[in-house]
């Protein structure tokens, strides 16, 4: 516990250091140094001492009510694990990319609440008492505010920090409500007093509980329909800060909510069916928009949408296995989404950081304006490659292993008991395994379309690979997709732990999941040392290969390009080609409108086909009510017109209706 609050204490005088130093360039090596020593010292108290062990402390605390207690469990460990290691990738990244601007903007301020944030997502996950939780909530909504606004002379970033700002306070409402009903009923805002409120209701007050953190912790966590944030945010935030909050800050969402089901007792049949069909939802969805997305960041919003779908999956299939007694249902739903989540957190925030590179060295991330990146910048195309492999949950690389698990722990529905049962989660397996085919899909496209074949436009053709100190971050990350995949018997182990604190309520299912673990451990060590061997025989073939051309010419020709002699970049293929036969399936105007002007005559001057990626819910529901709410404001404005006595009229009317209302 000495090291977490040292950690703390670094991340808060990095912050505070950075706002002194306000826009020299010292900003720009101070911050990131603070956050990589905090990230550091928080590693080091993550990972001291036994996984499971429990440990707590007291901050000091001056407010009237509530406390500054804090503690970490296995639960809290697993979540900071991503924080730390992210944040200090995420900060290395950042004071590259940015010493190219510390003349023109605040790099002081930009670090003092990236320094913030990660000060107030340890102190969120370490929380024990409600009150400290919502500070430090508040203070996580905040930050990122201004982070996603660094490049705020842009109308579209000020919009997009705007719609942030309005759906994390939206989500805060419903988790502030949630806090308070229990704290009603306990009149404590410790976490023990809470749970032990909560298990004293009835059926009713559970359920109107559990659907409040679902709405509050799920719009954090970007679930669809509470998604519309992302998108808007991360192309419009520095590389280096949407990696963070996709990796990290979302899984504060997903935190949140299996927290609040450890206080609500033992869950109720139709909660885990709710949940399994959130994440349903939200995967399909969100892996349907990226694939219609011609914008790289855009689209890996979009797939943050799917990859908390998955873990919302697997949080549903662990809920209906406990309430069922299946303990393997249970222990792999569990496992899956917890593991998954690390996974997420490696191969997003290298697919960010890949981003931002393609971006600092072609000026664009538009699939349409890129090409031929391979060969031009070639270390920046392996490690972003790594990336998108991950994702695909390809083995042995991480983002197989927390799938696999969850297609066996789904696959028990072929032996469940009952006919709803078994049609619910063969249902489910099979939906799982055609998200998976479309994150395929999705990835081979950005691949294909930003590094291979040739370049689309002149910036393009001009891109270079930035240096190693910009490449190294992308390195670590890599590296931890690969060890991510080779180690995961022993993530699984870590996994388990976690999953033992929503899995206390049911002691029978709790008492075989060691034994479930077990077994998944052992079925990923083969996984592994498959992966092993596959890296062995690929190394032999490329020296067997390196033997066999020394001293022999080697010399390149062009691809076979039916026999025309001059092609260019207008015959490759597009962003179309890889999204119309889905949109096609699944309908022309879900995922992209289409604007088609057909060729006439026999000699036609003019053919145009124009694909813009939409998503229905941002053009249907949420634009016309955020633009219903701005009228609505527009028109209340005429209360607000600086005249003083009738502000004075207006406090006198409120006293006199609340002494009428008492009366």
């Amino acid at each position: 516990m000495t090291l977490l609050v040292l950690a703390l204490a670094v991340l808060a005088a990095g912050a505070a250091a950075c706002l002194c130093a306000g826009r020299s360039r010292a900003a720009n090596a101070l911050g990131p140094v603070c956050a990589v020593a905090g990230c550091l010292l928080g590693l080091a108290a993550t990972l001291s001492g036994p996984f499971g062990q429990t440990v707590s402390g007291v901050l000091p605390w001056g407010l009237p009510f509530g406390s500054g207690a804090i503690g970490l469990d296995a639960l809290s460990r697993l979540f900071l694990l991503p924080v730390f290691g992210l944040g200090a990738a995420c900060a290395l990244s950042g004071r590259v990319n940015l010493a190219h601007c510390a003349d023109d903007r605040n790099l002081g301020a930009h670090w003092f609440f990236f320094n913030l944030l990660l000060f107030s997502m340890v102190l969120v996950l370490a929380a024990r008492d409600a009150v400290l939780f919502l500070v430090a909530w508040e203070i996580m909504s905040l930050a990122p505010f201004f982070l996603i606004s660094f490049h705020d002379g842009e109308e579209r970033v000020r919009e997009a920090a705007w719609i942030y700002l309005v759906a994390a306070h939206l989500g805060a409402i419903f988790c502030l409500l949630f806090f308070l009903l229990l704290w009603n009923a306990s009149g404590e805002t410790g976490f023990a007093a809470l749970a032990a409120a909560s298990a004293s209701g009835g059926p009713g007050a559970a359920s109107a509980l559990f659907l409040l953190a679902l709405i509050g912790f799920g719009a954090k966590a970007g679930i669809m329909p509470m998604h519309v944030w992302l998108p808007a945010a991360h192309p419009a935030a520095p590389s280096h800060v949407s990696a963070f909050l996709s990796g990290a800050m979302i899984n504060a969402g997903i935190y949140g909510l299996v927290r609040a089901l450890g206080f609500l007792g033992p869950a109720q049949a139709w909660w885990g069916w709710l949940l399994l069909g959130a994440g349903l939802v939200s995967a399909l969805g969100g892996i349907l928009h990226a694939l219609g997305q011609r914008n790289i960041k855009r689209m890996l919003a979009y797939s943050s949408v799917e990859n908390m779908g998955l873990i919302l999956i697997g949080l549903g299939a662990g809920l209906v296995g406990a309430r069922s007694g299946d303990a393997w249902l249970a222990t792999f739903g569990l496992l899956g989404a917890f593991i998954h989540l690390l996974n997420h957190s490696a191969f997003k925030g290298l697919l960010f950081l890949g981003a931002g590179e393609v971006l600092h060295a072609a000026g664009t991330v538009r699939l349409d304006q890129l090409g031929g990146l391979q060969k031009r910048m070639p270390r920046t195309g392996i490690l972003f490659l790594v990336g998108a492999a991950s994702i695909m949950a390809l083995p042995p690389l991480t983002g197989f292993s927390g799938e696999l698990l969850l297609y066996l722990g789904l696959a028990k529905g072929f032996a469940a008991r009952g006919l709803l049962e078994q049609i619910g989660l063969l249902g489910s397996f099979f939906a799982l395994a055609a998200i998976g085919g479309l994150v395929f899909v999705c990835f081979a496209k950005a691949y294909g379309l930003a590094f291979l074949g040739e370049p689309r436009s002149g910036a393009a053709d001009k891109a270079r690979d930035a240096g190693a100190a910009a490449l190294w971050p992308l390195a670590i990350l890599a590296l931890a997709c690969l060890a991510g995949g080779l180690g995961a018997p022993w993530i699984v182990s870590l996994a388990a732990q976690a999953a033992d604190q929503p899995l206390t309520l049911y002691p029978a299912v709790a008492a075989q999941a060691p034994l479930v673990a077990g077994q998944g451990a052992r079925i990923l060590t083969g996984v592994a040392l498959a992966g092993l061997g596959l890296f062995a025989l690929v190394g032999v073939l490329a020296l067997l290969r390196a033997a066999l051309l020394r001293g022999r010419p080697v010399r390149a020709f062009r691809t076979w390009d039916c026999g025309y002699v001059a092609p260019d970049a207008r015959m490759q293929y597009s962003g179309a080609s890889f999204s119309e036969p889905v949109s096609a399936a699944v309908g022309p105007s879900v995922i992209a409108k289409e604007t088609y002007v057909a060729p006439e005559g026999y000699f036609p001057k003019r053919a145009v086909l124009t694909v813009a990626p939409r998503d229905l819910l941002e053009t249907f529901f949420f634009v016309p009510l955020f633009e219903l709410i701005g009228r609505a404001c527009d028109q209340a404005k005429v209360l607000q017109h600086g005249r003083i006595h009738l502000y004075i009229l207006y406090i006198l009317a409120v006293l006199v209706g609340l002494l009428l209302w008492k009366l």
